[in-house]
């Protein structure tokens, strides 16, 4: 491709996967976030919950220095605590709903430009239920987020029976849901889709990416180890070129012609794009980093 990428997308990172020790709110936050914000290959990066809310003001006012667009990912509101937006207990999931809409004040504090969460695990003889419980808190969320402002709501399509075990979950499945929340008129849902959790779907990139197109306003790029017993099993999110792992230069190649010839990375209103990796034991988080914007750019040049 001969354009600027940036006429196209805009290149982000996410932030608690690159550094995962903050992945739970707390540790070095501020001071990672500036070796992101002196980067000027990002012009996005995606933040988790930031429990000071000293640090929140410094991070705010930093990111808005460094003139970046930001993210709130509030996965890791379910993930490192074990809540599920779609417990089949009334209780768990009024839980589960509340933080995640204590994460939606936290992103419109900071200014998010997007809010992304995830469904939670499910009983596969008991589908119906946790479905319509995963709809029910999904439409709660948006009425919440629509209240305060215009910041979309997005809903990260996850595995659903290899790590985190998610109910969205296969891309017919994901489509089907985003059709439901938009026939209850909530116009500021949409889906994520991650190049690192195709392989997890055991589906293809065209299976993935073709039924839920045009629900898409979040991308992320990142790499998978499928093969159980192999180092970075699961949703670990490792560098590319990691032995044994799904993408590399061709699929990420794949991936963003998909995405080009589909509009949604597109002139009129750029996208974000954010890599998701994490250093394994051993690995220094800024090479890790520069690993995957070689890879980007090798595809971009491939396009």
């Amino acid at each position: 491709m001969n354009q600027p990428m940036r006429r196209y997308m805009k290149p982000g990172i996410v932030h608690f996967m690159a550094y995962p020790e903050t992945i739970k709110g707390e540790g070095p936050i501020l001071e990672t976030l500036r070796e992101i914000a002196l980067d000027g290959y990002f012009d996005a990066v995606e933040v988790t919950w930031i429990k000071d809310p000293e640090v929140r003001i410094k991070v705010k006012a930093l990111l808005e220095t460094a003139h970046m667009s930001v993210y709130y990912g509030a996965q890791p509101r379910m993930l490192t605590t074990g809540m599920n937006i779609n417990d089949s207990d009334p209780i768990k999931r009024e839980e589960a709903l509340y933080s995640l809409m204590a994460g939606i004040d936290e992103a419109y504090e900071l200014g998010a430009k997007g809010y992304a969460f995830l469904s939670g695990r499910y009983d596969p003889g008991d589908m119906k239920t946790y479905y319509a419980a995963l709809l029910d808190s999904t439409c709660r969320l948006c009425a919440y987020a629509a209240a305060k402002g215009d910041m979309p709501v997005l809903l990260e399509v996850f595995d659903y029976d290899l790590d985190k075990k998610s109910l969205i979950g296969p891309a017919p499945l994901a489509a089907r849901f985003a059709a439901d929340i938009e026939a209850r008129g909530h116009t500021n849902f949409g889906l994520m889709v991650d190049l690192s959790h195709i392989p997890q779907l055991h589906e293809t990139i065209a299976e993935s990416v073709l039924p839920v197109y045009k629900y898409i306003r979040h991308i992320h790029i990142g790499n998978a180890v499928i093969t159980p017993g192999m180092p970075a099993f699961g949703d670990q999110h490792p560098r590319f070129g990691f032995p044994g792992s799904e993408n590399d230069v061709l699929e990420v190649t794949e991936f963003l012609r998909l995405l080009m010839e589909l509009g949604i990375l597109n002139e009129q209103n750029p996208p974000a794009v954010s890599f998701e990796v994490k250093p394994q034991p051993g690995e220094d988080p800024a090479v890790v980093i520069a690993n995957a914007k070689r890879v980007l750019e090798r595809a971009w040049a491939r396009l």
